[in-house]
């Protein structure tokens, strides 16, 4: 059984290099586009079951792969950003540095955020429900945290040890049966587009 993530196409905020969080900016022309590159993985895949975040941009990038139609769930949401939401990631880098890259590591919380064990907590109950509410392969629309929070959670692989999550790619973990604790890595980063490094968190 195959958990494939897909991150929703870029957004303004992306464009800015601006940490959205919970908020939410629309999706830039190139988001469109990342989305638009992403239909023929999707129906190679051939998912049995799709969800998605119940924020815009990633309802608006399953609506554009064809699947407007998908389930949302609220436990798919981003890692909330608390003081940091809207905040530029050059802007934290030079005036916080330390800050965050612990942060970013999972070691720091800013004020009024989510910790990364409570996000991750979250989203691996989030994925749980579903991989067990139907048989087949379950494509989810999410964001670049939730597929670093998988990671961790299925993998064991800390959001330290993981490169940025490129809009319009997706991640695709194996699990043997729906009850599985662990995964086996399948596929990472992986669409029509080149690997962005320097994407926004």
């Amino acid at each position: 059984m195959r958990l494939i993530m897909l991150r929703h196409g870029e957004t303004m905020w992306n464009v800015d290099l601006r940490l959205q969080g919970q908020d939410n900016s629309e999706l830039s022309p190139r988001g469109i586009e990342q989305a638009k590159r992403f239909v023929g993985f999707a129906r190679a895949l051939k998912p049995y079951r799709v969800v998605a975040s119940d924020l815009g941009r990633t309802r608006k990038t399953a609506e554009i792969i064809g699947h407007g139609d998908a389930p949302t769930d609220p436990r798919l949401r981003e890692l909330s950003m608390g003081s940091w939401t809207g905040l530029l990631k050059a802007d934290l880098i030079a005036r916080e540095p330390e800050k965050y890259h612990a942060w970013r590591a999972g070691h720091f919380t800013p004020e009024g955020g989510e910790t990364w064990d409570q996000f991750r907590a979250r989203t691996g109950e989030g994925f749980r429900h579903w991989l067990k509410a139907g048989e087949g392969d379950l494509l989810a629309v999410v964001h670049g945290g939730v597929i670093r929070a998988a990671m961790h959670e299925f993998i064991g692989l800390p959001p330290a040890r993981v490169i940025p999550v490129t809009p319009g790619t997706a991640t695709i973990l194996n699990f043997t049966h729906a009850d599985a604790k662990e995964a086996q890595l399948e596929g990472y980063n992986i669409g029509a587009v080149v690997p962005d490094l320097a994407v926004a968190d």
